[in-house]
């Protein structure tokens, strides 16, 4: 039976089991995939021990992805690019294989919505690690994307690095304010102290509205916000999660698992814990 697991710091609040579970039965596969408490101080060595006693492959999540990626041995282009992994496969001779499935895991949900065209302008807000994480697939699907963040100087090191890989800007709120998008996506973590960007209102009108973070009934602040601003297509980050999941399963199984019946139960299972 392959071993897998996700590692982070908290990780009780982890829905990564449960979603691997339903790949599992969907396909057939026989495994065991739990979610691991890394240790601030340990974490290098427990994740090299995990691997050492067979396991075939980690998720990785907050506050470690930088230091998984730190540890790998060879790395996707895109997870190059992120700096960051959320992905680790134990190849054959026992070295460790890193990837970043975030970005297909959002651009795969932004296609089940029908919300992903060529040429589309998209304002991201934030400029911190999972803004990276997403960059290099939605420049591959020829989106044209603004970056705002509080803090200018990230978001102008993100342009600098991702300028030759498609279309790419700063703006100011004030400068973001005058202009239109197609789409929205909330990529600040804004929302776990109850906080939002203040966008102006009438971005709202038009704009379909995407939130990477996720909550029963898709109450985030962020959305909740959208919501108030007339915003008519929202959806949060829950599809997305289930998304990055998939392609991790496809690297580990080589199976692509049903996402839409595997989100669809997990929404049901969610609800029924309320």
């Amino acid at each position: 039976m392959n071993q897998y697991a996700v590692w982070g710091n908290p990780i009780a609040q982890s829905k990564s089991p449960q979603i691997h579970q339903l790949f599992a039965e969907q396909t057939g596969k026989s495994l065991s995939y739990i979610a691991k408490l890394g240790d601030e101080q340990q974490f290098e060595s427990q994740l090299k021990q995990f691997f050492a006693e067979g396991a075939k492959g980690a998720n990785i999540t907050a506050p470690f992805k930088e230091r998984a990626f730190a540890l790998a041995d060879e790395h996707s282009e895109g997870c190059l690019l992120a700096e960051a992994c959320n992905t680790l496969k134990r190849l054959d001779d026992g070295r460790l294989y890193a990837d970043n499935t975030d970005g297909f895991g959002l651009c795969s949900d932004l296609e089940r919505l029908g919300w992903l065209k060529p040429n589309q302008r998209i304002l991201i807000l934030g400029a911190g690690g999972a803004t990276k994480g997403v960059l290099f697939p939605l420049l591959q699907a020829n989106q044209q994307i603004t970056l705002y963040n509080r803090t200018l100087d990230k978001a102008v090191d993100l342009v600098e690095k991702f300028a030759k890989y498609g279309e790419i800007q700063t703006a100011s709120l004030e400068q973001v304010a005058t202009q239109q998008f197609d789409l929205i996506i909330n990529a600040t973590s804004l929302g776990l102290q109850g906080k939002f960007v203040p966008l102006a209102t009438e971005l709202f009108k038009e704009a379909a509205v995407y939130d990477m973070q996720y909550a029963l009934n898709m109450q985030t602040p962020f959305l909740n916000y959208a919501r108030s601003c007339g915003a008519l297509r929202y959806q949060d980050g829950l599809g997305m999660l289930v998304g990055q999941a998939a392609f991790a399963f496809k690297l580990w199984e080589n199976k692509f698992p049903d996402v839409e019946t595997a989100l669809a139960k997990l929404k049901l299972a969610m609800e029924n814990v309320k």
